[in-house]
C-alpha cells in the first residue's frame, strides 16, 4: 500500500493557507466507527488548527461508506458550504463486496465534486484488514482524516486564488 511508504498525517504546516472564513462539512460514516471517529477527529481537530470556526464546521453521519454520496449531497442541499469532507472504512473481508462500494463512492463522490465545481474529499479508508485501518486513522502511518482536512484546505484556497489570478492575468474581464 501507498501509505506504507508514507505518513498520511505528515504535511509543511507552516505552508497551509488559512482555513479562516471557510465553511467545511463532514460525512462521517458510523460503520467500523471505532476508525471513522478517529479519522473524523484528526480531520476536526485539523480545520480548526488551521483557523477554521467551530460553527462553520457542519457535520452529518450515515450509516456506512457506501452513503457517504448521498449524505454529502443531503448536506450540499442543506447547508451551501465550500467543501465536503467524506470519511469512512470499508475493510475487504472474505468476500468482494468492497471493490463495489468503493468505486461506487469514489465515483459518486468524484461527479459531485465536479458538477458542483467544489472539493468534495475522498477520505474513505480501503485496507485488507482492521489493523491496516488502525495504521491509518491515528496509528503508525498516521491519520487519513488529517489528510483529508489538509486537502480541503488546499483546494478551497485554490478556488478561491484562481479567481483572484483570473483577474490579475486578464481574463473574467
Amino acid at each position: 500500500m501507498a501509505s506504507a511508504l508514507k505518513n498520511l498525517s505528515d504535511y509543511n504546516a507552516e505552508n497551509m493557507p488559512s482555513a479562516e472564513g471557510v465553511t467545511f462539512g463532514i460525512i462521517v460514516s458510523d460503520y467500523h466507527n471505532d476508525i471513522t471517529y478517529a479519522l473524523y477527529e484528526g480531520c476536526y481537530e485539523t480545520l480548526i488548527k488551521h483557523g477554521a470556526k467551530a460553527e462553520d464546521i457542519h457535520t452529518a453521519q450515515v450509516p456506512g461508506a457506501y452513503e457517504l454520496p448521498v449524505g454529502a449531497r443531503m448536506l450540499a442541499q442543506a447547508k451551501n458550504l465550500d467543501a465536503y469532507i467524506c470519511l469512512g472504512c470499508v475493510i475487504k473481508g472474505e468476500t468482494t463486496h468492497n471493490d463495489y462500494i468503493n468505486a461506487a463512492v469514489a465515483n459518486a463522490l468524484m461527479n459531485m465534486g465536479v458538477a458542483s465545481g467544489k472539493p468534495v474529499i475522498f477520505g474513505l479508508l480501503t485496507p485488507n484488514t482492521h489493523e491496516q485501518a488502525t495504521d491509518r486513522a491515528g496509528g503508525k502511518h498516521g491519520n487519513k482524516g488529517i489528510e483529508a482536512a489538509v486537502t480541503a484546505i488546499r483546494m478551497t484556497d485554490l478556488k478561491k486564488g484562481l479567481g483572484e489570478r483570473k483577474k490579475s492575468i486578464g481574463y473574467g474581464k
